[in-house]
């Protein structure tokens, strides 16, 4: 069943509609990216843009009733109808020595009533536990080249509020088939200090296992600011070595539609011995502009790179990111 799913998701119009629609969200981010909107509170008539975001999330819920129809029979008698969520990310990431990076991102999410709405449908061209790096420069190439495409059924079991168990079968990393068990748990150490931990263990057709540990430390300042620090582990078996991540992040929310982040990132791995691959520092801008589900950033930001013998390379990361859908 599930392999007929998969085979028809590419004949399909879904297929078309993923096309269509990331071409036309290229031509929105070029319209919107306007002076215009740093400082404007007002919503601004834009009727164009709201028929957008009304035709995007209709196919998206279109989409997921075309997905939910394959689990339907004859016996069901569902009033529900299946409903989809999709966050749609453009950037155009200058810097020194490489000024034409470019990067996109899709990510949606299918809820099936006919699976007793245990079970959803994730769509992604990322994958969102390896790609943690605040800019592409600084993701790891292999990592990044392997994780283009994702699709998987995705079940998730809550223990309590703060133990969550989700299980996902599907094709990824180059269409290869994988299963991936996933534990998180919610630690409220005191009213101002929190952490998250994340394990898991997954299996892909050709690149074999693999591991991920994570910890995330976050330390409420106040109201508006957080300090949050994270540490990520990634045991690979193809190459059979470890990639480690960590990041110091201060967020702070300066109105109820912008916030600032200032993060220190750096990333190596453990062959052919434990040592440092990159550095980046970065100061990012968001704002919530125009409309409630669009989001804009502006992020400067000075990496570093073994491969580039640590000589600083500066840029400035603009994006433009929408919410459609549920």
């Amino acid at each position: 069943m599930h392999g007929k799913v998969i085979t028809r998701f590419f004949r399909s119009k879904c297929a078309r509609w993923l096309l269509s629609k990331h071409i036309s969200v290229c031509f929105l981010t070029l319209s919107l990216f306007l002076p215009r909107f740093v400082g404007a509170e007002e919503e601004v008539q834009y009727p164009w843009l709201d028929d957008f975001h009304q035709g995007m999330s209709s196919s998206v819920h279109d989409t997921a009733n075309w997905f939910d129809s394959f689990f339907a029979s004859e016996s069901s008698e569902l009033t529900d109808s299946a409903r989809g969520k999709a966050r749609i990310q453009l950037a155009w990431e200058p810097r020194s020595r490489d000024i034409i990076e470019f990067e996109s991102r899709i990510r949606v999410n299918w809820k099936l009533p006919n699976l007793k709405n245990h079970v959803d449908v994730v769509f992604s061209d990322y994958d969102e536990e390896l790609e943690k790096a605040p800019v592409k420069a600084a993701q790891n190439e292999q990592l990044a080249d392997q994780n283009r495409f994702n699709l998987a059924l995705r079940w998730i079991r809550k223990s309590d509020e703060k133990s969550v168990w989700s299980h996902r079968i599907g094709v990824g990393r180059k269409l290869q088939p994988f299963a991936r068990s996933q534990y998180e748990h919610v630690f409220d150490l005191s009213d101002s200090h929190l952490l998250r931990t994340e394990t898991s263990v997954y299996y892909y057709s050709s690149d074999g296992f693999g591991a991920h540990v994570g910890a995330q430390y976050e330390y409420g300042i106040d109201d508006t600011s957080v300090l949050r620090f994270d540490n990520n582990f990634y045991y690979r078996d193809d190459s059979k070595d470890w990639l480690w991540q960590h990041g110091a992040y201060s967020m702070s929310q300066l109105s109820e539609k912008s916030a600032l982040i200032c993060g220190f990132y750096i990333e190596g791995d453990s062959r052919p011995n434990y040592r440092v691959s990159e550095y980046l520092v970065s100061t990012r801008w968001r704002k919530s502009a125009l409309r409630t589900w669009l989001y804009f950033e502006l992020e400067p930001f000075v990496l570093w790179k073994r491969e580039e013998d640590f000589k600083p390379s500066y840029g400035i990361a603009l994006r433009v990111e929408g919410f459609f859908g549920h």
